[in-house]
């Protein structure tokens, strides 16, 4: 079995590009400048598909980042790089699609105030106090994905219900999250930060209560 190698200084770089790169492009999108918005077309062909089925995206999104050697003078390996260029064009590729048509940003990073995790942004999906059982489906289904690209195709899903309802998401936590999701171990953890994200959310006088979401009970209450 292969083990993630320092997955966690990996996870940041890739965390850090991801919102690097969205960050200008959001910015003249939302000025209507003709080239940003021409990047988010060709980004949202790709949504929900391998990024080696759309060629025309190797061009546009720059991973020269990634090929950096660390402090310590070592490259990523072929498997870790592989698996850091699926998270970020995966996330681009949602990001795009959840921006379409939008005027407000749809990248938000978190803050201590507002959490822009997956779970969390589903949660709000739903109405106070209540549990929506097909849309918490849908994130479950998400956690238990049995690869990069079939967890694309399902998060794209949610992505177009979070669009309509103008709910953001912090793109650059949710790369770092695809990217350890590919490790052994890594599925499980990522399924553990959305659920806890989830019930962060909840209002009040839903909190406490023994609603089942779908996430084990280990999943709620890790630390």
């Amino acid at each position: 079995m292969t083990t993630a190698p320092a997955s966690t200084t990996v996870r940041s770089r890739v965390a850090e590009l991801a919102a690097g790169l969205i960050k200008p492009w959001q910015n003249g999108y939302l000025a209507d400048r003709s080239n940003d918005v021409a990047v988010l077309a060709r980004l949202r062909r790709g949504a929900g598909h391998s990024a080696l089925e759309i060629p025309d995206l190797w061009g546009l999104v720059n991973t020269e980042p990634l090929h950096q050697h660390d402090e310590l003078g070592t490259a990523l390996s072929d498997l870790t790089l592989t698996r850091a260029e699926d998270a970020l064009y995966t996330t681009l590729t949602l990001w795009a699609l959840h921006q379409q048509s939008r005027r407000t940003r749809m990248h938000r990073l978190s803050t201590s105030e507002h959490s822009g995790g997956l779970g969390a942004a589903v949660r709000q999906l739903m109405p106070t106090g209540a549990i929506d059982e097909a849309v918490l489906k849908r994130l479950v289904r998400a956690g238990t994905a049995p690869d990069i690209v079939s967890l694309s195709k399902r998060l794209r899903d949610l992505v177009v219900l979070l669009r309509r309802a103008d709910i953001p998401l912090d793109y650059g936590l949710l790369a770092g999250q695809l990217y350890a999701w590919q490790w052994p171990g890594g599925r499980e953890a990522v399924r553990r930060e959305w659920g806890r994200s989830f019930h962060t959310r909840q209002p009040k006088e839903t909190a406490n209560s023994n609603i089942d979401t779908g996430f084990d009970s280990d999943d709620r209450d890790a630390s």
